[in-house]
């Protein structure tokens, strides 16, 4: 008997996460992921702690206290929120329910790499389309639509880029697919903008039944390691997504730790305070050295260097000190690293050890 995985399966470059080790040194300091500077709020890690008492039950399967906790925060209607195991099984889970094999799933060639690989695995051809200096091309997007069109990934902020489109041209966006294509809004990153113009999604989703916004813990929250995320859905697309998510796809402790973040405001704002100081530094130091670095809306920094060689000279050399970046050669721009907001003392390393980079040069 020979097995064969579906069609698209084995088209797949396994997603590989940020590096947290660093060859020959004891400690190195991570700044690959775009983890939280800060970490979780002590109200998080203490109802996860609670929460490990009862391991032996299953979780609430409808995560009600986690979405009743959202919907208060965000004033939304609290039957239209679906959590998730992370936002990647909920981006991966509206494609099971909308996308067949030999559909075609857009987004912009700098975005998200797991939208490629939500394609692949669901026998649809991924379509990425080019951007105009790092950032999303509206225009380009539209010109790639086709009647094969299903769903359109739009991650923004986006990442690796750290750029990000207005409310109004996300509405262009959208006024200019058909309504049988389904817009899904990644928002990953929304805590961290600070732009007037900027909208998240909810408005969009309040208003049309063609569009989805997903959210994570993972980030601003600093619950990467307990993988929890949610989604706001029209309501026939609520429904559809309870009916094809596992019964219990969001563990007790996860949960339990989310729901207390969510609550723990002043947390939330060291975090983001934290993140809006050096996050400014990171990229003014980084432009005196004599770097190209874009503005950024996200907790990181996209660096780019004079060509692929000399990025991964950097890496090499920001390595040997213990200092972790992210090469996006995966992304389609290898020759760039992208660089987490760590605490103070990391940022001020990176940024020395990079002065004497560049000093070699």
């Amino acid at each position: 008997m020979n097995l064969k995985p579906n069609p698209g399966i084995l088209e797949i470059t396994p997603y590989v996460g940020g590096r947290a080790e660093a060859h020959g040194v004891a400690e190195p300091i991570k700044l690959s992921s775009n983890e939280s500077a800060l970490g979780p709020s002590k109200a998080a890690i203490e109802a996860f702690r609670q929460a490990s008492g009862s391991l032996e039950f299953y979780p609430e399967g409808g995560a009600t206290v986690l979405r009743d906790t959202i919907a208060k925060t965000y004033g939304l209607d609290v039957s239209r929120i679906v959590c998730g195991n992370g936002s990647d099984e909920l981006l991966t889970m509206l494609a099971s329910a909308y996308v067949k094999p030999g559909d075609e799933v857009l987004f912009s060639a700098h975005g998200f790499i797991l939208y490629r690989i939500i394609a692949h695995s669901h026998g649809a051809v991924p379509v990425a389309v080019p951007e105009k200096n790092l950032h999303t091309d509206i225009d380009a997007m539209l010109a790639a639509v086709t009647p094969k069109t299903r769903i359109v990934y739009l991650a923004n902020p986006n990442n690796p880029t750290g750029s990000y489109l207005s409310h109004d041209e996300v509405r262009r966006l959208h006024a200019g697919l058909r309504n049988d294509i389904l817009l899904v809004l990644d928002a990953a990153y929304a805590e961290y903008v600070k732009r007037n113009d900027y909208e998240a999604g909810i408005e969009l989703v309040a208003n049309y039944p063609n569009v989805v916004m997903t959210r994570t813990f993972s980030k601003v929250y600093g619950l990467a390691g307990a993988r929890v995320g949610w989604a706001y859905c029209p309501a026939a697309i609520a429904d559809v997504l309870n009916r094809i998510r596992g019964p219990f796809n969001v563990n007790t402790p996860a949960q339990r730790a989310a729901a207390a973040a969510i609550r723990d405001r002043a947390h939330v704002e060291e975090s983001l305070a934290h993140n809006d100081k050096w996050l400014t530094w990171l990229i003014e130091n980084l432009r005196v050295l004599g770097l190209k670095i874009d503005d950024s809306v996200g907790n990181f920094a996209l660096i780019q260097f004079r060509d692929a060689k000399q990025a991964a000279d950097a890496d090499h050399f920001l390595t040997s000190r213990g200092l972790i970046l992210r090469g996006v050669a995966a992304y389609g721009l290898p020759h760039c690293l992208r660089l987490t907001v760590g605490s103070e003392d990391a940022n001020r390393r990176v940024v020395d050890a990079l002065r004497e980079f560049v000093k070699t040069q």
